[in-house]
């Protein structure tokens, strides 16, 4: 079958909306990569699942307590025991496709293998309305480019007069009002408390409400984030970068800016993503004071231990800060302080850890996501397949997309489509597999069931730009 002409997103649709408001400021198969991973399993200890058995009684117990919470909600007229009903059922069903579908602790080895692409589809590099933090503006730098990328002034931080508190020893910050996350809401949880600080009186369900309008939505992602900011609470500003480290975390809490950070963690589940808010250091005692929305406020971790599970996430930050202090900001941020400039400096730091950690799946997971903004397809692929085969927690494309975006810009769409699969059979919940899936599909000749994807996607967030982009495309809207 052969695939209409069409053209793919290459726009930055969320950041499109925030620039025009803020101006200046700018099913399962088990060939390809659906392959155990006898290695990791052996490795980690890690059992191979099966039992479909299991889903049967799980089905029944569901039923049982979701039935009774409901009921209870509606003869109390309690909302809260309506949003617990909620999400036992998500719990629970989490469990039965556990047992059904998930076959390892890990993210399946991809295949590699490039399908021959289809010319007249595509002939621009396609990424997504979430892939940067540049607003309204497209910038992919091959790797000759590189140093002129480093060269570039940034004009803002030239003509900017803030001196910068220099670092003391330690700093706390002070004036968070802490809550604790409802189901699948740390990230609208954590923005509610740092906003907290600049004197901002809504709550997680109001952020919720717009990045998140459906409990069973797995995550909230940076750009997101950033978004509601720029769109929500009209007198402050906020951006995202990436590889960020303890000497900026100590610079911008010392010059009372707290810091949203991405990171790993470890919950009674198993790994999952999570957002922290950095208030204050200790340089004597090498710790860290965190909000966490679900351990608790002042919550202190070693700066070690910060950046383990930081570079899970490509140490990804978002800083949040009054609109009239931007210069500020991009004073503070040196040679982060464009997109540009910040992914290179990202860029050197993940190729060193992978030097230095060669068996580091993270590492290597990140430095694909960096060549990724770079437009280095190839070399991203082959980092993201050395992520695979060392090990990921099966969790991971949960929250990061990156080899979605690489895979498909080499052509190896079945890869896509397998990899996107698995995910959602573990997780029915999660738009942006539902996208690339349906991309990598229509790039296969299948527009029908891409279309289909788009819908579920909307489906599970109902403003997901994106997914509207897919169905405009092939004239489903």
């Amino acid at each position: 079958m052969q695939n209409p002409a069409i053209i793919l997103p290459t726009g930055f649709q969320y950041c499109q909306a925030t620039e025009r408001l803020n101006g200046q400021q700018g099913e399962t198969r088990r060939t390809g990569i659906i392959r155990h991973m006898d290695y990791r399993l052996r490795k980690t200890g890690h059992s191979v699942r099966g039992g479909r058995h299991w889903s049967s009684w799980l089905w029944r117990v569901a039923i049982a307590v979701v039935t009774g919470g409901l009921l209870f909600g509606i003869f109390t007229n309690k909302p809260w025991a309506l949003e617990r009903a909620a999400w036992q059922w998500e719990q629970i069903r989490g469990m039965a496709r556990d047992a059904v579908f998930r076959r390892m602790d890990t993210v399946p080895v991809a295949a590699g293998d490039a399908i021959p692409e289809i010319p007249h589809a595509r002939s621009l590099p396609v990424t997504a309305s979430y892939a940067s933090s540049v607003v309204g503006t497209l910038s992919t730098p091959n790797p000759t480019q590189e140093s002129v990328v480093q060269a570039t002034p940034n004009p803002l931080t030239s003509t900017a007069n803030y001196a910068g508190v220099a670092p003391p020893k330690s700093h706390q910050l002070a004036g968070f009002r802490h809550v604790y996350q409802t189901p699948n809401n740390c990230g609208p949880a954590t923005l509610g408390v740092a906003l907290s600080y600049y004197d901002w009186h809504g709550n997680q369900k109001d952020i919720a409400g717009v990045l998140k309008p459906q409990l069973r939505d797995k995550n909230v992602r940076g750009d997101e984030m950033v978004y509601y900011v720029r769109n929500h609470a009209g007198w402050l500003n906020a951006l995202f970068r990436v590889g960020g480290d303890i000497d900026l975390l100590e610079r911008f809490i010392s010059n009372g800016y707290p810091v949203i950070m991405e990171t790993g963690y470890e919950a009674e589940t198993g790994w999952v993503g999570h957002y922290l808010l950095a208030t204050g250091y200790d340089r004597a005692t090498q710790m860290l004071t965190v909000q966490d929305v679900t351990a608790g406020p002042n919550q202190e971790m070693l700066y070690d231990q910060v950046d383990t599970l930081w570079r899970q996430f490509n140490r990804m930050y978002i800083l949040v800060f009054p609109a009239s202090e931007w210069n500020k900001i991009e004073l503070l941020l040196a040679e982060h302080a464009t997109p540009d400039a910040n992914r290179l400096q990202a860029l050197h730091q993940t190729l060193a850890d992978t030097e230095n950690r060669p068996e580091d799946a993270f590492a290597w997971f990140a430095h694909g996501s960096n060549l990724t903004y770079f437009s280095r397809y190839h070399e991203a692929s082959r980092a993201y397949d050395r992520a695979i085969q060392i090990g990921l927690p099966w969790r991971m494309l949960f929250y990061q997309f990156g080899p979605y975006i690489a895979y498909f810009n080499v052509g190896r769409y079945q890869d896509v489509v397998e990899l996107a699969t698995t995910t959602l059979q573990a997780r029915p919940d999660l738009e942006e597999s539902y996208v690339w899936r349906g991309w990598a599909r229509h790039m296969l000749g299948d527009s029908k069931a891409a279309v289909a994807d788009f819908k579920s996607a909307l489906r599970v967030n109902p403003n997901f730009l994106d997914a509207n982009t897919g169905l405009q495309a092939l004239g489903e809207q």
